[in-house]
């Protein structure tokens, strides 16, 4: 039998451990900036999302991609039969969501696209790859999943392995551990200041960015439609003939680690501006 003093201190250690005890599902599922030294923009956005996910906004396929950044009614996913009610509820798909939350922190719609344009924008203040793992990251930073050739998801990072994001229909947006296997290819820390260096805008639809300035190269990405990108240099390669136009001069694009003929930039032959890259660039 356990004395008075014994039972008491029993049940005061029980209270303790109780009010003292570590946080946890709750806590876990908690949506915030979770590390320090993010940009203020970059905590903005993750406030930003928070807000939607604290709301108990939906996944619904294609959302968020209306004339202006929000929620939007969906579209059913030919491939994912739990889409079948996604044109009944207004919420946003994973970069819907991204662009929302950039919209928000930024004041302007600094990322509207799917998740490859997003990665690949232009706006980028650093880039890391799926090797690095989660340690260079910083709350606000994007995560992508996928290939180089298709990045289909897209993340905002909170810090401590935590994560924002819209993940598929019949869910809601949640919080969930980052994934770095299942395809996880990176991530883009977003600059939503001036844009530095020498900017263009390519045209044509379906042109794919190569690993060398060739039409041997290997495929990198394609431009769905005209976008605005960075050149960092240019040389003369391969001459290529192609939509009516010869050209041999080709550019390099540090976005996309990766090279486009000039024929699909608007402007001269060769660009104006933009110094001859290094005989050793590869």
């Amino acid at each position: 039998m356990l004395r008075r003093s014994s039972l008491l201190g029993t049940v005061v250690g029980l209270l303790v451990f109780l009010l003292w005890a570590p946080p946890t599902a709750a806590a876990d599922a908690e949506c915030s900036v979770r590390a320090p030294g993010a940009s203020a923009t970059a905590e903005r956005a993750v406030a930003a999302a928070c807000a939607q996910i604290a709301a108990d906004v939906w996944y619904t396929w294609g959302g968020g991609h209306g004339p202006r950044p929000g929620p939007t009614y969906g579209q059913v996913d030919p491939t994912d039969p739990a889409s079948e009610h996604d044109p009944e509820r207004l919420g946003f798909d994973c970069s819907g969501l991204v662009r929302h939350a950039y919209a928000e922190a930024a004041g302007s719609d600094i990322l509207n696209g799917v998740a490859s344009a997003q990665y690949y924008t232009h706006r980028a203040a650093g880039r890391f790859t799926a090797a690095q793992g989660l340690g260079p990251l910083l709350p606000g930073d994007l995560l992508v999943w996928g290939t180089s050739q298709d990045l289909h998801h897209i993340a905002i990072y909170l810090g401590a392995g935590k994560m924002a994001e819209a993940r598929q229909s019949g869910t809601k947006l949640m919080v969930s551990d980052v994934r770095l296997g299942a395809g996880y290819y990176g991530a883009v820390r977003i600059d939503p200041g001036p844009v530095t260096g020498h900017v263009f805008r390519t045209w044509g639809s379906g042109v794919w960015t190569k690993d060398r300035p060739s039409t041997q190269g290997a495929r990198v990405y394609a431009f769905p439609g005209p976008t605005t990108i960075r050149v960092e240099c240019q040389k003369h390669a391969e001459k290529v003939t192609s939509d009516g136009y010869t050209n041999d001069a080709w550019s390099y694009l540090p976005d996309y680690r990766a090279w486009v003929t000039n024929i699909y930039i608007q402007g001269p032959e060769w660009l104006d501006g933009v110094p001859t890259c290094a005989p050793d660039k590869p």
